[in-house]
């Protein structure tokens, strides 16, 4: 695991882009070759957080959660260890339009 990461991501595009290249880094994957997904997680009814999913070749699963209330985003490889934690300083708006 990386040691202090902290990131300004305020915009979804650029947090997207962000959690896309760095899940496929793990694993020297093609950003462009993968199936990225993206899942709201809920908690008493509101958004809580996302969950985002990076599809490799040979059934390969990355995964990262951006827990909203704690500010970070966490990394796991394809093992399931966690790999990479960024704490955010900036981020964009968690609407249910958006999520």
């Amino acid at each position: 695991m990386e040691g202090k990461d902290i990131r300004a991501l305020g915009t979804w595009e650029t947090l997207r882009a962000f959690v896309l290249e760095s899940l496929c880094a793990f694993d020297a994957l093609d950003p462009h070759q993968v199936q990225f997904l993206e899942y709201p997680l809920r908690q008493r009814g509101g958004l809580a957080g996302v969950l985002w999913e990076v599809r490799g070749p040979r059934r390969l699963r990355t995964q990262a959660i951006w827990a909203y209330a704690d500010r970070r985003i966490y990394f796991y490889d394809s093992a399931g260890a966690r790999r990479r934690v960024v704490r955010l300083t900036d981020w964009p708006k968690l609407v249910p339009e958006a999520a």
